[in-house]
């Protein structure tokens, strides 16, 4: 029983919920800074604190960081689209308030959640490593604001915060509304754009074992602060064969449309011009992000993690999409019954 306060950022969000349970379960006192009230209650129901606050509110986030030993840094504007401002507004700003925060009242240690979009450039790159030179360009807001962000952290270091940053690829599990959802739901309403046959090779990672790594940062050897690390499952996969396994589980048929990049690219570019012009910036059903990603293979070396903060995926490619497979039927079936 370590017993320490611990602040999570995000904390009604996907991957912030999973870790403010585990650190309950462990012995910590836990603080959620979140925006999402049903949720926090829920969290306040199993004896965690809610602090229901914007991460944006530069006097909120540095009053929760009082009493705090560790914050983790979870929240996050992530999203392929939306306002360069908005995304700033959030990811820099928001940074740069926990950063003051966590000076301010002397929290020993800030962990910090990136993301891997940093490295994305609209090509084919495997066993990319923390190392490897960024892009000339971001791919978009979101990764060029994330970016921004990493650098508010870096400067923490810089004057005496210790801090760890991890960047997890694509999370995925029970509770996630991004990325497999999203997919679903496509599937659902017209079809699965299959971009080039779907032979990009990707990674993914399951939730709780970003939590795992998470957890590792928290306690990590000194040689670790000021680092960078990647998180996957570290099983490159095809996202074919992702699709597939996922809509067997779920016993749908995978109604996939052949299309090329070429395609693509041009059908989300004018999508994203009507959402800038006439749409009010609505996220367009395909952004040229998201076609980068489903078309261009893309893997992270994880050896780093493995070697400096003892990081080894517990729940396998597998056995995640078969948790997942299970939890969205059920939520399925409780939807229909309410219906």
């Amino acid at each position: 029983m370590k017993n320490r306060h611990v602040l999570v950022t995000g904390g009604t969000g996907f991957l912030g919920q999973r870790l403010a349970r585990r650190l309950q379960e462990q012995g910590e006192q836990v603080t959620v800074l979140g925006r999402n009230k049903r949720i926090g209650e829920q969290l306040q129901k199993a004896g965690i604190r809610f602090v229901c606050a914007d991460i944006a509110d530069q006097g909120a986030v540095r009053d929760v960081c009082y009493g705090k030993q560790i914050v983790i840094h979870a929240a996050a504007f992530s999203s392929p689209w939306g306002k360069y401002r908005d995304m700033y507004a959030v990811n820099v700003e928001g940074t740069r308030h926990v950063v003051e925060g966590c000076l301010m009242h002397n929290v020993e240690r800030l962990v910090h959640v990136s993301t891997p979009s940093l490295y994305f450039a609209f090509e084919d790159k495997l066993g990319i490593r923390e190392s490897d030179p960024l892009p000339q360009r971001f791919a978009n807001a979101y990764a060029e604001t994330k970016y921004l962000a990493e650098r508010e952290v870096d400067n923490a270091f810089e004057r005496g915060l210790a801090t760890v940053t991890i960047r997890p690829r694509a999370l995925f599990g029970p509770g996630d509304n991004a990325i497999l959802p999203r997919l679903i739901r496509a599937n659902k309403n017209r079809f699965v754009p299959m971009i080039d046959g779907g032979q990009a090779v990707i990674d993914l990672t399951y939730v709780d074992n970003v939590v795992d790594a998470l957890l590792l940062c928290m306690d990590s050897p000194e040689k670790t602060l000021g680092s960078v690390y990647n998180i996957t499952n570290g099983e490159p996969v095809m996202l074919i064969d992702v699709l597939e396994s996922v809509f067997a589980k779920l016993d749908m048929p995978l109604r996939k449309k052949a299309v090329s990049y070429r395609q693509a690219y041009g059908i989300a570019s004018v999508l994203e011009l009507l959402s800038r012009t006439l749409l009010a910036y609505r996220e367009p059903m395909l952004t040229r992000y998201t076609v980068g990603v489903l078309a261009k293979s893309q893997t992270l070396d994880i050896t780093k993690a493995r070697e400096e903060l003892g990081y080894e995926p517990r729940v396998s490619l597998r056995e995640g999409i078969d948790i997942f497979a299970n939890w969205w039927r059920q939520e399925h079936e409780r939807n229909t019954d309410l219906a």
